[in-house]
């Protein structure tokens, strides 16, 4: 049972350490990669830049490590769908892994291209393009795999009641407004830091910070663990 509150609390936490370290990487970086003339203030930021590829890496081991610190207790529930959740959380994390390599890829390229004094800009931003292309749908699939291993966690949740059913319901929820939010950036419908890209992932963005607090205090509902450590015990 201890060993559980544990789980929970590690959860927790790293749930709030990649919310935080993808806001700040969009901080510290965002700005210059998405700025007209990124091929010259990308090497003027260098520093900024290895930071925000930093904070993508801390943000892939913390989706990662979620679906590791959480498997031990719904595998209980539910072995397929646990499984399913840990894989598909570790493939965002190496999308993510992906991002942190395009942008540090886009440094390099941005030094180059100001040591050659520009001679030929076209072949310089033809290949930033095809780096920004890289990272943007690596971000997307990053994306799309965190929401196939979260509604399969949430829906392991709901059916388990190891949290209450009211947070599993807006986990659920918010999932598809997410889904909303990654076909309308794929199609070139809005921009992913736009006003309304923003509004379609609060709901979950918001549920995700609900569900690490409530795991940092509240823990999983023993009563549900009993039942799932007594229907184990059974089989």
């Amino acid at each position: 049972m201890n060993s559980y509150r544990k789980n929970a609390r590690i959860v927790g936490i790293l749930l709030i350490t990649a919310t935080v370290a993808g806001i700040l990487s969009a901080v510290f970086s965002g700005p210059i990669l998405d700025a007209p003339d990124y091929l010259i203030k990308v090497s003027a930021n260098e520093n900024q830049v290895i930071i925000g590829a930093l904070f993508v890496v801390i943000m892939a081991f913390a989706c990662a490590g979620i679906a590791i610190w959480l498997y031990p207790v719904i595998r209980k529930h539910d072995e397929a769908l646990a499984l399913g959740s840990v894989g598909f959380r570790l493939i965002e994390g190496v999308f993510h892994i992906a991002v942190a390599v395009s942008m540090l890829s886009l440094l390099t390229l941005s030094q180059e291209y100001v040591k050659a004094g520009a001679p030929d800009a076209s072949y310089f931003q033809s290949l930033g393009t095809l780096l920004h292309a890289a990272s943007d749908w690596a971000g997307m699939f990053g994306s799309t795999a965190f929401i196939l291993g979260a509604l399969m966690y949430y829906y392991i949740f709901y059916q388990s009641k190891l949290i209450p059913r009211w947070l599993s319901v807006w986990g659920l929820i918010g999932v598809p407004f997410w889904i909303a939010e990654i076909l309308l950036s794929m199609f070139g419908f809005v921009d992913s830091f736009s006003t309304n890209a923003i509004l379609l992932d609060l709901p979950i963005a918001i549920n995700e910070m609900a569900l690490a607090v409530w795991l940092i205090v509240k823990g999983f509902n023993p009563s549900a663990i009993a039942s799932l450590s007594a229907k184990t015990d059974t089989n």
